[in-house]
């Protein structure tokens, strides 16, 4: 895995967004929770929207305040698991619920201070039905007609709710983003009365990436509007300032990323009643690596490097070394495998695998007790190495046998 510090340019969208009057963005630190991701998202003056009670450590680490006033650290989960709650009391972060029940989880810890709340609002999107954030679908947020328990129970806590919160995410059309924002202020806007201490609202993310060749990328300028309407409006109705939050994740950081794959061979099947055969190129890199086109059917450019790069096309299937036969590259949102047009590389040809910034190392594994890719960060023309290839020794540093 190769990390691009010049190419994140777009962690600019804090720079031109925070610090604006009633205007905040956070970066959705799942995408990529790498150290040296997160040394750039803070100095380009984004806060961070975390998962887990472990990401919120690696945000303080990273050199992002603690504490609620403001929330730099928002934690947005829908289960509190494992050391989530020890950590929202000793770093003094704003827990964001996702579940009616998290309350009473709250108030049986002992937190008291000011709380999030994501709510579904009954519609959201993604580029496959699996990745709805909204709807009937979506396990993300409490249901409307839920929140006048949340209200209550939350007042009985004493728990000030002073945020709210939706992620209704975009499909395959680049503008849904657009009139996914204005679904979602027009249903805050029927929401704030009932929510007298909200200070904020937050519409989430899902800022589209061109994981395509050609494919145009999303105009931030365009949010400009977009957002400072939000704000007027919000505040309007709210009759007090309401500051409105967005979450760039994906666009932030997919496209400052590759993967780049050894080729060990190609091998053909052949026709038969069974169906029509394909040419293989087998690499080292599998979905351990990167799990998106095999989980969600993605879309990753593949390009052969080398000598090689300029010769005819023909249909080929990129697979890796995992005995899944799943560990494809080249498969479509329907799980179908989709030959992929490309010069047909040789044993050790480079693969790159474009725009593997967002969700590749932070959703890889030891599946079949593989170490995990080694990642080089290259910034003005050097590179470092910033994490180094794991072992079995990292593997099996977790197991142990001590009596209970």
């Amino acid at each position: 895995m190769w990390r691009h510090a010049d190419n994140l340019q777009r962690v600019g969208f804090g720079i031109r967004y925070v610090g604006r009057p009633g205007l905040a963005g956070r970066y959705a630190m799942k995408a990529n929770s790498g150290r040296k991701v997160l040394d750039v998202v803070r100095r380009a003056g984004l806060w961070i929207d975390a998962v887990s009670g472990n990401e919120v450590l690696r945000a303080r680490r990273a050199g992002f305040p603690g504490g609620s006033e403001p929330a730099v650290i928002l934690l947005t989960t829908d289960v509190f698991r494992d050391n989530a709650l020890n950590t929202i009391l000793e770093e003094r972060v704003m827990p964001n619920v996702g579940s009616p029940g998290m309350v009473g989880d709250l108030r049986q810890a002992g937190y008291r201070g000011p709380v999030a709340v994501r709510v579904n609002p009954g519609f959201g999107q993604g580029h496959v039905e699996s990745c709805d954030t909204g709807g009937p679908s979506s396990k993300h947020g409490i249901w409307p007609d839920r929140l006048a328990d949340v209200r209550r129970h939350a007042a009985e806590a004493a728990l000030k709710i002073t945020t709210l919160h939706a992620h209704v995410g975009t499909g395959p059309e680049l503008r849904e983003f657009d009139t996914n924002v204005r679904r979602l202020v027009e249903f805050f806007n029927d929401l704030l009365p009932d929510f007298p201490d909200t200070a904020a609202v937050s519409l989430g993310g899902g800022i589209p990436h061109p994981y395509h060749p050609g494919a145009s990328p999303y105009d931030l300028d365009s949010l400009r509007s977009l957002l400072n309407d939000a704000v007027g409006t919000l505040s309007g109705t709210a009759g007090r300032a309401i500051r409105v939050e967005v979450e760039p994740g994906r666009c932030l950081v997919a496209g400052s990323a590759v993967l780049v794959a050894r080729v060990s061979d190609v091998k053909e099947t052949r026709a038969n009643a069974r169906g029509q055969g394909h040419t293989f190129v087998m690499v080292d890199a599998g979905f351990c690596d990167l799990l998106r086109p095999a989980l969600y059917g993605s879309y990753h450019h593949i390009q052969v490097w080398g000598p090689r790069a300029a010769g005819p096309e023909e249909p080929c299937i990129v697979a890796g070394p995992l005995c899944e036969s799943g560990d494809i590259f080249t498969r479509g949102d329907r799980e179908l495998l989709e030959p992929r047009l490309m010069p047909r590389p040789h044993p050790g040809d480079l693969l790159v695998l474009q725009d593997a910034g967002a969700y590749g190392s932070a959703m890889s594994s030891n599946y079949l007790s593989m170490g995990r890719a080694a990642e080089v960060w290259w910034e003005g023309g050097r590179g470092a190495l910033v994490a180094r290839r794991g072992t079995v020794d990292d593997i099996v540093a977790f197991e142990c046998d001590t009596p209970l």
